[in-house]
């Protein structure tokens, strides 16, 4: 509760005095009481403030001179390291003085622990003494003045940032003045060679004995007598030689406070460490160097953890804010922003961080934008959904179609923390879309391989008639790939979501896409096929054996939101446990080698662990790995070059009226050509084809086959081109939720694969009907 001094007529002060902070009790002619401007409540930042009060007291009007003269002086001194003036107010019988929020450093100093462990004390103690040597260097040498007073109760604390401000500037006088002595409770820190009116030999003698003194009774707590200044094991040895030089008998051989600064900044010395280096770039940030400052903040992020809280959170997290809002930093702050902005609370953190996040996002700079990708999963739980969908989503879709393989492949990466907070036309319309896209038509295999491990992670999140009608042909359109770990990506996708399929979809569906890769070509697919087919087999035995196991296995299909642990309990538990580890990734910085003739010169390097995949592929992979993509490793630098050609790219891929042109890509996945090729002839040819894999069934040119051939390649390119259908993703409310299950949701089922049928039979007749007109006009030819 905040109390008044009725007493006084400070109705006019636009401030309202509450509690005493104890600590100067006989040591200041003050007293310190916390403060908050009137008219404001607790929870509004930035408005506590403190109010020094002097009181008059009969027999002691002399000391009201001395207040007086105190805030006159203070009101003048304007520096960083100097307790910052803000209001004042003089009654007949008390002067009130308002400043920054602080307390006495003696209490700050009695809480260790609040400071940290020894590394971060002492950095927390060199930064403060540094701070009130500055001070002193300004008064000395730039003000000519002296303040006659340094010791631990003339220092203060910002009590956020936990700066040192030196205060007590009651007994200020000119470096030319004559010393008059201190209170008799002060008299402790007088010099031994000080007398009243004394002429000091130099201008700093006196200040720079105060500092020797505040620096003893940092590392030691307050000084009682004159000679305990000589015991010196509590210092570090950094700071021993100066040391004895402040409280040398002879005041003409004290430095004066700039050398002091000036040879402790030195290598190796007191004020040169990390914490203090990082603080003064910082307050000269605004004329450094843009590469400066890139070094800067990325050796920054390394160094916070060393650096106390307090001075990281209100110290540096301001500073780099300003930085990005005021200055050219750009993305590269964001790595140290983000890592301060965990240590603030929700309410001040979507005040102060995510406007940065959320201007950053909008960023036309490549780098900038995967930097943010890379660093989704540090602040995606402080964002809120609304604003994730009106201002992230769709800055983040963007990288759907970048042409830079290392942007796309990192989009489709940071879908797996978006999902929990889009919506539903952004998740089950617009997520699905691009994913249709980049599965089967995206160049780089490990971009189509990661396309299907995070349509796999984010099944949980997505519409359950949504998710019904896109995992099954997705996963088996994936089943076809001739990247290896795109197949093997799609088997433990299928095992891994298998609590949302029918048990009519598996054995009708599932179980014959994946029967065929029991002689793939590579070892890993194999026997991830005979596993996950086992799988399905057991549960279809079971269910067999025990029609009332049904209901219970099809639980979760119809669920708005399953959990993985449900299905980890299930045969399906190995792959639960792949589909939540890494994705894959692709590296070509340390892969780059010698190429067969008319491959890709960039190869995959054999990863420690494929991310999705529990078994790894086998020796068989690395004969085919040179049609593999680069995506993730491709080169930061190239960035601003593809970023030339984005344009251009996103006008190819959309039509008049600048949206997706969907025709002919949400056919049925599984859809089989009518001349199938064995995929084993795919994976073989693939090392030899100067063809990208964007068109991946197309090996050999079609004026190098025989006629028949060459069509049924072309049909089969036809029919795998399909994509996903695009009925499959309406708004939801096209869709009614069927609850009852039973009867009911099994008639829905049969009806929608009778109509999946009818299509796949419609478009069989089409692709016949056009084989027999390329043959007929091929013999017409021929006769002519």
């Amino acid at each position: 509760m905040w109390s008044f001094f009725s007493r006084d007529p400070t109705k006019d002060f636009p401030y309202e005095i509450g509690e005493p902070i104890e600590g100067l009790e006989n040591k200041s002619i003050w007293s310190l009481h916390k403060a908050k401007k009137k008219g404001t409540t607790a929870a509004i930042g930035g408005e506590d403030i403190s109010v020094f009060v002097f009181q008059v007291k009969p027999g002691a009007e002399y000391l009201l001179d001395i207040a007086r003269a105190a805030v006159k002086r203070l009101k003048t001194l304007r520096h960083p390291s100097i307790l910052a003036y803000l209001d004042s107010l003089e009654t007949d019988k008390a002067i009130y003085l308002a400043t920054e929020r602080v307390e006495p450093l003696h209490n700050r100093l009695s809480r260790i622990a609040d400071i940290g462990d020894g590394v971060k004390r002492e950095l927390y103690l060199s930064w403060g003494i540094f701070q009130i040597t500055r001070a002193l260097s300004f008064l000395n040498n730039d003000g000519n003045l002296r303040h006659n007073n340094v010791n631990v109760w003339s220092v203060f604390v910002n009590e956020e940032s936990g700066e040192w401000k030196l205060g007590g500037v009651e007994f200020m006088t000119a470096v030319d003045a004559s010393y008059s002595s201190l209170p008799h409770v002060l008299q402790v820190y007088r010099p031994s060679e000080a007398k009243d009116n004394y002429k000091t030999p130099t201008k700093c003698s006196i200040d720079i004995w105060g500092l020797g003194c505040l620096i003893w009774e940092a590392f030691n707590g307050p000084l009682s007598a004159p000679g305990n200044l000589d015991t010196m094991d509590q210092l570090p040895k950094a700071i021993i030689t100066m040391y004895q030089e402040m409280i040398s008998s002879k005041a003409e051989s004290r430095p004066n406070p700039a050398d002091v600064i000036a040879r402790c900044r030195s290598n190796g010395g007191f004020f040169k460490n990390d914490l203090v280096d990082a603080l003064l770039f910082l307050e000269e940030i605004q004329v450094k160097e843009k590469n400066e400052k890139s070094r800067f903040f990325g050796q920054l992020t390394s160094q916070l953890d060393s650096f106390p809280e307090g001075v990281g959170r209100y110290k540096i997290l301001p500073q780099l804010i300003a930085a990005f809002e005021y200055g050219d930093a750009g993305s590269a702050v964001l790595p140290p922003l983000l890592q301060l902005g965990c240590t603030l609370p929700d309410t001040e953190y979507q005040k102060r961080v995510v406007p940065c996040v959320v201007k950053l996002f909008a960023s036309n700079d490549r780098a900038t934008r995967l930097r943010l990708l890379q660093q989704l999963d540090r602040f995606i739980n402080h964002l809120q959904p609304i604003t994730v969908n009106e201002a992230i989503f769709p800055q983040v879709a963007r990288g759907f179609l970048d042409t830079n393989p290392a942007v796309r492949e990192q989009t489709i990466k940071s879908i797996v923390h978006l999902a929990p907070k889009l919506d539903y036309n952004n998740l089950n319309v617009e997520v699905l879309r691009y994913f249709a896209k980049l599965q089967s038509k995206d160049e780089q295999g490990g971009i189509r391989t990661n396309t299907t491990v995070c349509l796999g992670k984010i099944a949980q999140h997505l519409h359950p008639q949504i998710r019904q009608k896109v995992l099954i042909g997705a996963f088996i359109r994936g089943t076809r790939d001739t990247f290896p770990p795109a197949r093997s990506a799609s088997v433990l996708a299928l095992a891994a979501t298998q609590q949302y399929f029918f048990l009519h979809e598996v054995s009708n569906r599932i179980l014959p896409a994946l029967c065929p890769l029991t002689t793939d070509p590579d070892k890993g697919v194999r026997d991830n096929a005979f596993r996950t087919i086992g799988g399905f087999l057991a549960k279809l035995e079971k269910v067999s054996e025990d029609p009332g196991l049904r209901e219970s296995m099809e639980a979760d299909v119809n669920t708005a939101a399953p959990s993985l642990s449900n299905a980890a309990a299930t045969w399906a538990g190995w792959a639960v446990t792949a589909v939540t580890a890494k994705f894959y990734r692709s590296q070509s910085d340390t892969a780059k080698s010698s190429a067969p003739h008319g491959t890709s010169r960039i190869l995959f390097k054999k990863p420690a662990s494929l991310g999705f995949f529990t078994e790894h592929a086998s020796s068989s992979q690395s004969s085919t790995s040179t049609t593999a993509t680069t995506s993730s490793a491709t080169s930061m630098t190239s960035l601003d070059h593809d970023h030339e050609h984005e344009h251009t790219q996103n006008t190819t891929n959309t039509n008049s009226d600048g949206d997706w042109d969907w025709e002919g890509d949400w056919g049925d996945m599984e859809t089989q050509p009518p001349t199938s090729t064995p995929l084993s002839a795919h994976v073989t040819n693939a090392s030899h084809s100067p063809k990208n894999v964007h068109n991946h069934e197309q090996w050999i040119s079609l004026e190098e086959k025989p006629e028949e051939e060459a069509t049924e390649t072309q049909e089969k390119n036809e029919s795998l081109e399909s994509g996903w259908e695009d009925g499959e993703f309406q708004p939801l409310d096209d869709f009614q939720t069927n609850e009852t299950g039973g009867e009911n949701t099994n008639n829905k089922a049969e009806d929608a694969q009778k109509k999946r049928e009818e299509r796949r039979l419609a478009r069989q007749r089409q692709l016949e009907a056009k084989r027999a007109a390329r043959l007929g006009s091929s013999t017409l030819a021929k006769k002519i």
